[in-house]
């Protein structure tokens, strides 16, 4: 059975669970909320060890083939090319197409939610580099950057290094298995997932926040389907939109129950590589960076959320200096989330709240009863962008080879 099938068929029990099951019931509500956190947690076991290995062989072997900076280049040039069209067209859009006035909702709590860039810079080279592989897995960058620097020694002496660089191959294999593994079983995790998004979905279904729901979905679909499967025929080699589309099916189930990019990785992994048939050393660089830098879906939402927010209660409205403001400061956010793996584009807009000020420091508190569901539609933008991202950057590498669309798995 299609991996994208087995997600489909649980993600509709799980829908079904949590819209049958009573929502008024503590036990049951507290028990998916258990279940949701055991679920992506299982997700996430893999990715890190695998990455880590992966990123050391695919740096050594990129090396050796003087390929590395070129793939760095394309991988970063799409990330911030793909951030401009999601932040601009969002921003457009919710300006075209005003949602309803959201409600006023008295909370006097401001959460402390930061980026807190310093401590973030300062973990990725901490005093001792094996420090980056006993972290709790949330935060990849020191991880990926470690691999990295391996991956770079490795190519020093060919001879000494044979040795080193066949057990490094070897046991990326093994993690990607594992990981692979995991995107199996998938299937049975995400009515989990499914059914906690229902259980809240529930509690918002008749609120007036429905008008921004149906926009950013709007929004995220007409990106996802149209416009960044149409950036395929600025690469050669006859591009596939809608076999990437296709592949891209799973991914999508994945990141937009779970709201965890990190959870979503060994189902990109397989995908891009198993069914695009994007080489592990193109698949290896890139998704990281993808993962860590590329959350212009994230950035989106936050951005739209904070125009809404403004619109609603600022009787002077919101001038075009102030949304050129915030369309550039979610773009440098979009690069500062990898701390943030599964509450993004929330964590976004409280940054987003904080810098435009005026006495909307603590607006984002205004859309808490629906940022989980801010958090789904980000994730999964940033990860159907970097789906079509790797395919792209691979293409144009001249690292990835075309597969029957009935070999897909």
């Amino acid at each position: 059975m299609k991996v994208w099938i087995k997600l489909a068929i649980g993600a509709t029990l799980g829908l079904l669970l949590g819209f049958l099951l009573p929502a008024d019931n503590s036990a049951f509500v507290t028990s998916a909320e258990w279940l949701n956190h055991f679920a992506i947690n299982i997700g996430r076991y893999a990715v890190a060890p695998m990455l880590f290995f992966s990123i050391s062989i695919a740096a050594h072997e990129l090396r050796q083939e003087g390929g590395l900076w070129g793939l760095l280049f394309r991988a970063v040039l799409f990330i911030a090319i793909s951030a401009a069209i999601a932040i601009s067209g969002g921003i457009l859009a919710i300006i075209l197409f005003p949602p309803a006035r959201i409600p006023i909702i008295h909370d006097e709590q401001i959460e402390a939610i930061s980026l807190s860039l310093a401590d973030n810079i300062m973990e990725i080279f901490p005093s001792n580099m094996f420090q980056a592989l006993v972290s709790d897995g949330v935060y990849l960058l020191p991880v990926c950057v470690f691999a990295f620097f391996l991956g770079m020694g490795l190519s020093y002496d060919k001879h000494t290094m044979k040795p080193v660089v066949s057990l490094i191959d070897a046991l990326s294999r093994v993690f990607y298995h594992i990981a692979s593994f995991f995107s199996e079983i998938l299937g049975v995790i995400i009515i989990a997932l499914s059914a906690y998004w229902a259980f809240r979905y529930r509690a918002i279904v008749q609120t007036d926040f429905q008008s921004l729901i149906v926009l950013l979905t709007i929004v995220s679909g007409v990106l996802s389907f149209i416009v960044f499967p149409l950036l395929l025929y600025i690469v050669k080699n006859k591009p596939r939109p809608w076999a990437a589309l296709y592949s891209a099916t799973s991914s999508a189930l994945a990141s937009f129950f779970s709201g965890d990019i990190i959870f979503s990785l060994p189902v990109v992994f397989r995908h891009t590589k198993e069914s695009l048939g994007v080489r592990r050393r193109a698949n290896a660089v890139a998704i990281p960076l993808f993962a860590v830098f590329g959350r212009a879906g994230s950035a989106m939402v936050a951005a739209m959320s904070l125009i809404l927010i403004i619109k609603s209660y600022s009787s002077l409205g919101i001038s075009v200096i102030d949304i050129f403001s915030i369309g550039i400061q979610a773009f440098g956010i979009s690069f500062l989330l990898a701390r943030h793996p599964g509450d993004g584009a929330y964590t976004a807009l409280a940054v987003l709240c904080a810098a435009y000020g005026q006495g909307f420091e603590a607006g984002y508190l205004i859309l808490k009863p629906v940022a989980f569901h801010l958090i789904a539609i980000g994730t999964f933008l940033d990860v159907m962008i970097m789906n079509f991202g790797v395919y792209i950057v691979a293409k144009s590498s001249d690292l990835q080879e075309d597969k029957p669309i009935k070999q897909f798995i």
